[in-house]
């Protein structure tokens, strides 16, 4: 359960490292975003090399939170922080590498390629 003005980790590499989330568009709740929801967000921190420079806005996909996610086995899946991996508009991803675990949940919203391109999916 992540809202407006949550800072994240970005988990690619783009070069950007930390973003906050400025807008929920499609969301289950209208001021909660969820693991695999895409939020608009501003890049807050980034390498002087990074593709998407300090200041600017993109589109994420949220790939953990620490809220976590329940499962209809009965399991709640939590991580250690909030991440988001960058996209384009038609969904895929702008890196071309995904660092850590990312939730299943990602996979079952439609994001195939950010799933394929992860080394663990939990």
């Amino acid at each position: 359960m992540l809202q407006v003005q949550t800072m994240m980790n970005v988990t690619d590499n783009t070069g950007a490292k930390v973003a906050q989330i400025i807008k929920i568009p499609k969301a289950s709740k209208p001021h909660y975003a969820h693991i695999g929801d895409i939020v608009k967000v501003a890049i807050k921190d980034a390498t002087p090399t990074a593709t998407c420079k300090k200041g600017t806005m993109a589109l994420a996909v949220i790939v953990r939170s620490r809220h976590g996610v329940h499962r209809g086995n009965g399991i709640k899946l939590t991580f250690s922080d909030n991440a988001c991996i960058l996209v384009k508009e038609d969904k895929s991803p702008i890196g071309t590498r995904v660092f850590g675990p990312v939730a299943r949940e990602v996979k079952e919203k439609g994001f195939n390629k950010i799933a394929s391109l992860a080394a663990e999916v939990l």
